[in-house]
């Protein structure tokens, strides 16, 4: 459900973005959940990539009456890929957009995959992606911490580490993207204890996958866990809330043809004198600076032609 969900925000976005990008990336796609909520609308031709072979030889499990048809029948071409997701081999400038549906949060080195995205765009190409951030899960995370502490006298890391919505913001910047955009969506799920999270997270393929993490927690340390998450965080029905957090961005490979800040102090209004006005007023001198604006982004595309 989660994934499913997260890939139908992604194709929502892309069709906010109300363009047509003929040759597309789905980075991490694994069972190609996005594929399901794309169309000829959007594109025609998606390169699903997983470091899986067998992730993108699945296909996503049927939801209610919907099921993902052959890739032959869903109006535009599919072309399935083993990638590694830090060593894309794309040419320079070669795609018309990128999407990643939780996937990038798995990269080990995610400013390098986020400038490497940047490369393999065409300009004014978007990179529009969701992960897992920072708070997810932190109720399991803690209830694990405090039952592992009071029976082995300490604790290891046991859910994987995530970014938060301000880490993204950043590292988009850093990778050399323009007018990013990030903001942060919670879903919370009821379960009827700590093991039907835990087994639902292994069909997920999300469990921890830290290299030098400690062996797996034993039945005294996760039935302590339970109590503890039951005290904690347990809901009045006895169930026990688990939150996900989904961090959704989008960044732009630059272009001149982007719209662009006026230098400072170049301004020609005053904040002040703005908040004086009428209501009416407001909404004429913002219809002024929005023509303004066109003014100039069409200026700016005429310069940029040869």
């Amino acid at each position: 459900y989660l994934r499913d969900d997260v890939a139908w925000t992604i194709a929502d976005r892309l069709r906010d973005i109300k363009r047509h990008f003929p040759t597309m990336l789905d980075l991490g796609a694994g069972y190609g959940y996005t594929l399901r909520h794309l169309d000829a609308s959007i594109t025609d031709h998606v390169i699903v990539t997983d470091t899986s072979p067998s992730q993108l030889a699945r296909r996503p499990p049927k939801d209610g009456a919907t099921a993902l048809p052959p890739d032959d029948q869903l109006g535009f071409q599919v072309t399935r890929r083993v990638v590694d997701e830090e060593a894309l081999p794309f040419a320079a400038s070669s795609l018309d957009a990128c999407i990643s549906s939780l996937a990038l949060h798995w990269v080990n080195d995610l400013p390098g995959t986020l400038a490497q995205i940047r490369h393999v765009l065409k300009p004014d190409a978007p990179l529009v992606a969701a992960l897992a951030g920072g708070d997810t899960l932190y109720q399991l995370r803690t209830s694990l911490q405090l039952a592992e502490t009071d029976r082995r006298g300490g604790f290891g890391p046991h859910v994987s580490p995530m970014a938060s919505a301000s880490d993204v913001g950043m590292l988009l910047q850093q990778a050399g993207f323009a007018l990013t955009t990030v903001d942060v969506d919670e879903v919370t799920i009821a379960y009827p204890s700590l093991f039907e999270l835990l087994e639902d997270l292994r069909g997920m393929g999300e469990s921890n996958a830290l290299f030098q993490r400690k062996g797996t927690l034993c039945r005294d340390v996760l039935i302590a866990a339970d109590a503890i998450y039951r005290e904690v965080y347990g809901n009045e029905d006895g169930s026990l809330p688990a939150t996900f957090q989904f961090i959704h961005a989008i960044g732009w490979k630059p272009d001149p043809s982007q719209v662009k800040p006026k230098a400072r102090g170049s301004a020609t209004a005053s904040f002040k004198d703005l908040l004086s006005k009428q209501p009416q007023e407001i909404m004429e001198e913002a219809e002024k600076i929005r023509k303004e604006l066109e003014e100039q982004v069409a200026n700016d595309k005429k310069s940029s032609k040869p």
